[in-house]
């Protein structure tokens, strides 16, 4: 595998400080994690409060609509289901006369 760069990811290297002045890749220490970043943490009652107010603010569909888009999926279910068994049934007696039960 080839570890030559384009002019492209050499400029964007360069950009972020990958490479030195004269194209060369630069090895940098990994960054250290921050420690004690526990103010990002919350309690499990903080979690299902946040989730309660971000539930609050789903547009729910109305029964009207969920009754008609059931009804269209299931015509739809019903629709795909009859063509691929009539399909199966045709290739069915084809390869019955094919084969010569």
């Amino acid at each position: 595998m080839s570890t030559e760069m384009n002019r492209e990811q050499k400029r964007a290297m360069k950009r972020m400080g990958a490479l030195n002045e004269k194209g060369n890749p630069v090895r940098t220490q990994p960054q250290a994690r921050p420690q004690g970043r526990d103010e990002d943490k919350v309690g499990p009652a903080q979690y299902m409060r946040e989730v309660r107010d971000e539930m609050n603010k789903v547009a729910w569909p109305k029964w009207p609509e969920i009754r008609r888009y059931s009804l269209i999926v299931l015509a739809t279910v019903i629709v795909f289901t009859t063509y691929i068994g009539a399909l199966d049934a045709v290739f069915g007696v084809f390869s019955g006369w094919l084969y010569k039960d």
